[in-house]
């Protein structure tokens, strides 16, 4: 199992190829981001990893900060020795991958902003989401996750794929959660994210309850020269609808 600095990760893929950094939304693992390894390892150096306080790696006390969940992947990437790649994150990982593209543009080549906002939620709503966890564990949390990760659609489909996900969040790391529940309570980039530089994809769920595609709108607007593409799928889309995401991530890095 490889860890550095305590980020557990797995990579797939040549070193010799341009490097892609996938980063997990929160309350899920490396592994929400498998199919889009199975189909973009042909072409580039994947590696996933497991943000701070979720699945393998480490949970060192909190709260946390953005500016750690940013640190993490640099020293990562100082670690396998890759001085610049593309960089997809999800949900709290698409606001890391804000922070990258605000304070480590150099690093980065081109960003990949999904499900996510500049703004995620308000300060009171992570703070009572961590104490919730802290108190009562993540099995309330858990109980709602498919409702705010998935449409009912998918739900009814893939039963069994949602329930693993729903377990894995139920069974997660309690303190690890809050913490970063109290990173999103103070991440705030709206008025950052008209400095970054990168070519920039943002992808929005239309059914996304959770970041909704007003918030992608508004990065759109923010960001120089982004491109948005809307899925038919909820919070978690790129499991949702798998094939249109990796299609539409293949695209842009192209």
């Amino acid at each position: 199992m490889p860890v550095a600095n305590g980020i557990h990760y797995e990579t797939e893929g040549s070193p010799g190829l341009p490097a892609l950094l996938f980063s997990n939304s929160l309350g899920t693992t490396l592994e929400m981001w498998d199919a889009q390894a199975r189909e973009l390892s042909k072409d580039y150096h994947v590696v996933r990893y497991d943000t701070r306080g979720h699945g393998r790696s480490s949970d060192p006390a909190g709260p946390y900060s953005l500016a750690q969940l940013g640190g993490d992947v640099l020293a990562l990437m100082d670690h396998l020795s890759i001085s610049h790649a593309h960089f997809c994150g999800l949900s709290m990982g698409g606001l890391t991958a804000q922070w990258l593209g605000v304070y480590a543009y150099d690093r980065i080549d081109k960003l990949v902003i999904a499900n996510s906002a500049a703004r995620v939620g308000t300060a009171d709503g992570w703070r009572q989401r961590a104490r919730m966890a802290r108190e009562e564990g993540l099995a309330g949390i858990a109980d709602g996750a498919a409702g705010r990760w998935f449409t009912p659609d998918f739900v009814a489909r893939e039963p069994e794929r949602v329930a693993a996900l729903v377990a894995a969040l139920r069974q997660g790391n309690v303190d690890g959660y809050a913490a970063c529940c109290e990173a999103l309570a103070v991440a705030d980039l709206r008025e950052k994210i008209a400095t970054i530089p990168n070519a920039t994809l943002i992808i929005a769920g239309a059914h996304d309850p959770v970041t909704t595609p007003v918030d992608a709108a508004f990065m759109q607007q923010k960001i120089k020269d982004a491109a948005t593409v809307t899925l038919a799928a909820s919070h978690i889309s790129n499991i949702e609808a798998p094939q249109a995401f990796n299609q539409a991530l293949a695209a842009f890095l192209r």
